[in-house]
């Protein structure tokens, strides 16, 4: 008896989710709210209208509907409590709770745990007075250069600082110019940690963990990190960087550390936990945590991913992961570069006819819809990261080549992308040859 699945967001992440998940014999039919042009009657997926806010609608949309599965991509609906009230109107829902969900919608919870659980981390202090905040910057024996919002400021609530001058102009613009809103209303200030930013997620049933392929993300607009951050231009997965020692290490000091903490501060932590981290000198050090698939991680992880995603999904649900743990394929590397709209992370204008997509998909690449529309029967972009164009191949040298070759077939007016994703992974396998 094959299910329905609802996916519940509207980006590149969202798209690959519902393209896995579609891949199960389990799965009949995946609807994606809101979706875009990508998972608009597409095989087994099609968009549907419901709201996601109101919860009590989108639980009788699941009843009427029998929605087997609900899987929430972003981290706005997982902070507002989805997964608690779908659960409690006995809807399944993949994804942790409002409480365990603060270790990405507060940072101030998160590093305060970090330091409860001897979990490696910057050293930090979080403020909710702007001045207090610039005498620690001026003061603190170590560089404390990188300024948060404490709360959820979509992925780039975070400034990296070159000097004391600019880290104090950062905490004056997020808590009185209030540029990310309330989110910014606690800072957390931290010290700055040189080394390698890679993303190490797992699937988790508040016990068991299972790790997913380590990616990197590439944050700057421009080639070479230059430019404004922005929510990710691209990213890799196996990030060659992790060696299997090392990957064991993160697995232990970081992973299950934290999940066997929440659990003994009984917030159960299930779905999908994602540590971004730093690998310092002194080992690898957590920057931040987020409490779902990353975007654009997700779209070069879950093309490796050899087993049914359905079936892990309800072994997390159903706290049985130890008995069906994922398998991934081992000889394979994806790489995804985002096209942006002009003026991303800015403004940026809609609506822009997009061609060549059918071009890329004869070129045997995965084409993720983020910010895409359809107007008049054509696709048009409708966001600031607009697309997001895969490649899986046997290295990643050839699946960086393959990627560029669909963004070049790709075109809309004035988009902006990178051609240097997987630089660093590049640099690195070519040093240690």
């Amino acid at each position: 008896m094959a299910d329905r699945v609802l996916v519940i967001g509207s980006g590149g992440r969202e798209h690959a989710l519902a393209w896995k998940l579609a891949q199960s014999p389990h799965v009949k039919q995946v609807f994606v709210a809101p979706g875009n042009a990508g998972t608009a009657n597409s095989g087994k997926i099609s968009n549907s209208a419901v709201s996601v806010s109101n919860h009590a609608a989108l639980a009788q949309f699941c009843r009427d509907q029998e929605i087997r599965l609900v899987v929430v991509g972003p981290e706005v609906p997982l902070a507002a409590g989805i997964v608690d009230d779908l659960t409690a109107a006995g809807v399944r829902c993949f994804g942790p709770t409002a409480r365990a969900a603060q270790l990405e919608s507060s940072k101030s919870f998160t590093k305060s745990f970090l330091d409860r659980h001897g979990i490696p981390t910057a050293r930090w202090k979080s403020f909710t007075d702007p001045k207090a905040a610039c005498s620690f910057i001026n003061s603190a024996n170590f560089p404390a250069l990188v300024v948060k919002a404490s709360g959820l400021a979509a992925g780039k609530g975070v400034i990296v600082a070159s000097n004391k001058e600019e880290a104090c102009k950062a905490v004056n613009e997020i808590m009185q110019d209030k540029t990310f809103g309330t989110a910014g209303e606690t800072v957390v200030v931290e010290e700055l940690l040189e080394g390698e930013e890679v993303s190490c997620l797992c699937f988790t049933d508040g016990v068991t963990i299972a790790p997913m392929p380590p990616a990197q993300d590439h944050k700057r607009l421009k080639d070479g990190d230059e430019g404004p951050n922005t929510g990710g231009m691209g990213a890799y997965s196996p990030a060659p960087q992790i060696s299997k020692d090392l990957l064991l290490k993160i697995r232990e000091t970081v992973l299950q550390k934290t999940v066997d903490g929440m659990r003994k501060e009984g917030i159960p932590y299930l779905g999908v936990l994602y540590a971004g981290l730093m690998l310092t000198k002194d080992g690898p050090k957590v920057l931040e945590f987020n409490c779902r698939f990353g975007d654009p991680e997700c779209q070069v992880i879950l093309p490796l991913l050899k087993s049914d995603l359905y079936e892990v999904m309800q072994a997390v649900i159903n706290k049985k992961l130890s008995s069906s743990m994922p398998i991934w394929y081992e000889d394979s590397a994806a790489v995804t570069v985002v096209m942006a709209s002009e003026g991303y992370p800015g403004t940026y204008p809609k609506g822009l006819e997009i061609t060549g997509l059918s071009k890329a998909k004869e070129l045997g690449l995965e084409v993720f819809h983020a910010g895409t529309a359809l107007k008049d029967g054509k696709v048009v972009t409708n966001g600031g990261r607009v697309l997001t164009v895969t490649a899986i191949k046997e290295d990643l040298m050839t699946a960086l080549q393959e990627a560029n070759k669909g963004v070049a077939a790709i075109n809309f007016k004035g988009s902006i992308y990178r051609k240097d994703i997987g630089y660093r992974a590049i640099a690195f396998l070519s040093q240690s040859r």
